[in-house]
């Protein structure tokens, strides 16, 4: 079965940085997306940042300029790179791929989450 199982996660002061990373594992064709969503207490989960295949990233304006995303084909794996933390960073993030399963069987697999707390 399509696992994927995060890495990283804390507690980080404000303004500071942390890296989380995702590896997806199991029986599988193709990954077309991989990224991070978070979920913060009373809020709706929300992207954070995403990347095709071919190397295409999409951002939530919130983390434009602070996250940067990389995945690595080859391992089956997507990092996010956070720095300049503030409060409002902290969430459960999840880990996201849309896998292709077998021959046009798409499937979304997400992470159980890893939480990422920034406070003093």
């Amino acid at each position: 079965q399509v696992q994927l199982a995060e890495s990283g996660g804390g507690l980080v002061q404000p303004g500071g940085s942390l890296s989380i990373s995702c590896k997806v594992s199991g029986t599988l064709f193709n990954i077309y997306v991989m990224g991070w969503y978070r979920q913060a207490p009373g809020q709706e989960r929300e992207l954070v940042a995403t990347v095709t295949k071919s190397g295409i990233t999409k951002y939530a304006d919130s983390v434009k300029g602070r996250f940067s995303i990389a995945r690595d084909n080859t391992e089956n794996t997507v990092e996010l790179q956070m720095r300049s933390l503030n409060p409002d960073d902290t969430a459960v993030y999840y880990c996201y791929a849309a896998v292709e399963i077998a021959v046009f069987k798409p499937e979304d697999f997400w992470g159980r989450g890893t939480v990422v707390a920034v406070s003093s």
